[in-house]
């Protein structure tokens, strides 16, 4: 897919513009349906997102991924922290040392492990792989005890 220079940065700015978005909406959703649940669609709306963008390679389909894409990340780190905070078998800062150690490993070795497969394959392979990373947060987040 060739995009003109001037719209390079497209996919990016939706993904940002609805991740912000996704942040404000996130608190209203989790007071409405519970945290397990919001968490369950972050995850395959992540997925979901990320597979558009690679299944159907042109402008306005991958750009279309990304909006949905940044819409579930928006929720995942907040929610996490603050199920972290609220953890019954570790104090709360252990469990929010935690959950930052585990967001720094994956700021560390994300960034060259898809570059890795983007050189050695191609970025829609990169893709997939964080949209089967995605699709974890909704297998992890059925693990969460209690309705909500």
């Amino acid at each position: 897919m060739q995009v003109p220079k001037q719209l390079v940065t497209l996919g990016y700015t939706a993904f940002m513009a609805t991740m912000a978005t996704g942040r404000f909406v996130g608190d209203w959703l989790v007071t409405k349906i519970g945290a397990k649940y919001v968490l369950q669609m972050s995850g395959c709306i992540i997925a979901l997102g990320l597979l558009i963008s690679i299944l159907f390679p042109n402008l306005y389909t991958a750009t279309a991924g990304f909006l949905l894409t940044g819409f579930g990340v928006s929720s995942v780190v907040p929610l996490t922290y603050g199920l972290a905070g609220k953890s019954n078998t570790m104090s709360t800062g252990m469990a929010i040392a935690a959950v930052s150690t585990v967001g720094y490993l994956g700021f560390l070795f994300g960034p060259p492990v898809i570059g890795y497969i983007a050189q050695a394959l191609n970025l829609r392979w990169s893709f997939a792989l964080i949209a089967v990373l995605g699709s974890f947060t909704t297998v992890l987040a059925s693990k969460l005890k209690g309705k909500k």
